[in-house]
């Protein structure tokens, strides 16, 4: 198995204030872009903090994507993993990713890919 990990963090988010407060509006969103993205919805919760926040998880049939809001702070985090087992879902994942980066409109920010699955190079024997 091997596999894309996109984790990122978006600080200073300029875009739609509803996709931040919002569990219904953030969903409706999420959903539409994943299946826009080509990657397959096997399941989904979304939950509505009080008095503001969101949480939401998107299964999929190459693995997850969640997303979790704090308006105010004005701040997300998520998370795309998917397999590259049969084919290489790798872009979609990064188009998922621009796609959300869009909408909320981060001033910061910040994404790390980790390739998953990989063993690491055999490291040198000592002579």
């Amino acid at each position: 198995m091997q596999g894309s990990h996109l984790l990122a963090e978006f600080f200073h988010c300029e875009g739609d204030p509803d996709l931040l407060n919002r569990a219904d509006r953030l969903r409706d969103f999420c959903l539409a872009k994943v299946r826009e993205s080509g990657l397959t919805i096997v399941g989904e919760s979304f939950y509505q903090f009080e008095p503001q926040g969101a949480t939401g998880a998107i299964v999929l049939a190459e693995s997850h994507f969640t997303l979790h809001t704090w308006p105010e702070h004005r701040y997300v985090s998520l998370d795309i993993f998917v397999c590259n087992y049969s084919m290489d879902n790798t872009p979609k994942a990064q188009w998922l990713y621009e796609q959300l980066r869009h909408a909320f409109a981060p001033r910061q920010p910040l994404c790390r890919q980790v390739e998953r699955g990989s063993l690491p190079a055999k490291p040198e024997q000592a002579a």
